[in-house]
């Protein structure tokens, strides 16, 4: 490869010797296939709710999770298929076991990175704060949701072991400022031009390196401050498919408090801790 990577923008420089999204990337470079995923995540203090499409190689699998935070319920399904996830630009359908999950999101530019992985290279792009309008339908029982919430496209040609820890999250600061969040360890997380952002009002700022607890109770910053995390419900699961992909993976949903770099003082916030570790 060619050209100073990596690369953070929306801005210039953006590589053009290597495919990259929406180009179509090819199936596999060297000896590593192409592994993609959609993740879709929208959290307020009523539900929390997250949907996914991922490809590695011509392998598929989709999942839906939702936490009803009012009637303490986790509902939640995982197939390796496309199944019944739909997760299009501007929109997220989910239908499946008296599920039916109706959403427009309000996509934006986002920030967008791409990252050396040893001679080959991966792509992501990150949303925080879109707004997702719609509904949810659980158990013949519709409610209307207005809420806001992550989006995560990712591509590239990982090494054949990863391992990541996450975090997203929406809030709103003590001075009424919105606050998105996207925080990595073990992925796309050089110190300078990663995929790390707070995002305040709708304007992205990259953050240092951040070190997460192993608990994922809480989540420190190299500027000062640090999310704590309250986990409500946990999403874990342990993959073998064809023994050619092995994942384990634990993802709970909850709340956050605390300080974001800056001495952004959160009054709530809500979102996602995760745990990856992966062979593909």
């Amino acid at each position: 490869m060619n050209g100073p990577l990596p690369w953070r923008g929306p801005g210039p420089g953006r590589p053009t010797n290597i495919p990259l999204p929406p180009e179509r990337m090819p199936l596999r470079r060297g000896r590593r296939p192409l592994k993609q995923w959609r993740y879709v995540g929208v959290y307020d203090e009523q539900l929390m709710l997250c949907a996914g499409v991922v490809k590695i190689g011509p392998l598929r699998q989709s999942f839906w999770a939702i936490w009803d935070r009012r009637a303490q319920e986790l509902r939640e399904r995982t197939v390796r298929h496309r199944g019944p996830v739909q997760l299009d630009p501007g929109s997220l359908l989910i239908d499946d076991a008296g599920i039916r999950v109706e959403l427009a999101l309000e996509e934006g530019e986002g920030i967008e990175v791409v990252c050396p992985s040893e001679r080959q290279y991966t792509w992501t792009r990150k949303q925080a704060c879109v707004p997702a309008r719609g509904s949810v339908q659980i158990a013949g029982v519709k409610r209307a949701l207005d809420a806001v919430g992550v989006i995560d496209d990712s591509a590239g040609y990982h090494p054949r072991h990863t391992a990541w820890r996450w975090s997203a999250g929406v809030g709103t600061a003590v001075d009424g400022r919105a606050v998105g969040w996207n925080l990595v360890a073990g992925i796309n997380d050089p110190p300078t031009n990663s995929e790390r952002a707070l995002w305040l009002d709708g304007d992205a700022r990259e953050l240092g390196p951040v070190t997460f607890a192993d608990s994922l109770d809480a989540v420190a910053f190299a500027e000062g401050g640090e999310l704590r995390f309250d986990a409500e419900a946990v999403r874990e699961r342990d993959d073998n498919m064809l023994f050619v992909v092995r994942s384990s993976y634990s993802q709970p949903f909850g709340t956050f408090s605390g300080a974001l770099p800056g001495g952004v003082e959160l009054r709530e916030g809500f979102g996602v801790m995760e745990r990856h570790d992966v062979a593909w």
